[in-house]
């Protein structure tokens, strides 16, 4: 990747989003129909409180024999790892790499909350790697 590209540079901005009180159901459909491995889930008032991934759609299937009626809450991740917009996608990579995960949240911090703006997965990243070799 370009040494000093940012996440802000190298991914639009923008995430699809559910809410905790939604029902699995709703978020599978989200995921099929934006053809997407995660939904980051927000309060009310548009920030971060988890992601939903597929595994953990898979995880609520195994349990649950009425898994799609079950709330986004009770399998969302909570603990979601997050980088700032400016953050240099090699930050990410690191990221990535040393905690074992697939994606990070790109926020922007108001008032000591987190509001969503991107995410960022080890997906993206191998495209801006192979766009920088075709460069």
């Amino acid at each position: 990747m370009k040494t000093g590209r940012t996440v802000v540079e190298a991914k639009r901005l923008g995430c699809y989003s559910v809410r905790p009180d939604a029902l699995m159901v709703d978020a599978v459909r989200r995921l099929v129909d934006e053809d997407i491995s995660c939904l980051v889930v927000t309060d009310a008032d548009g920030f971060l409180v988890g992601v939903i991934s597929r595994s953990d759609v898979l995880r609520c299937y195994l349990a649950h024999d009425d898994w799609e009626h079950q709330p986004v809450a009770a399998y969302m991740t909570e603990h979601v790892v997050t980088v700032n917009p400016d953050d240099q996608l090699r930050h990410v990579a690191d990221l990535l790499l040393e905690k074992r995960i697939h994606r990070v949240v790109a926020v922007r911090n108001e008032g000591g909350r987190q509001k969503p703006v991107a995410v960022v997965s080890d997906s993206d990243l191998v495209y801006h790697l192979m766009k920088d070799v075709e460069a």
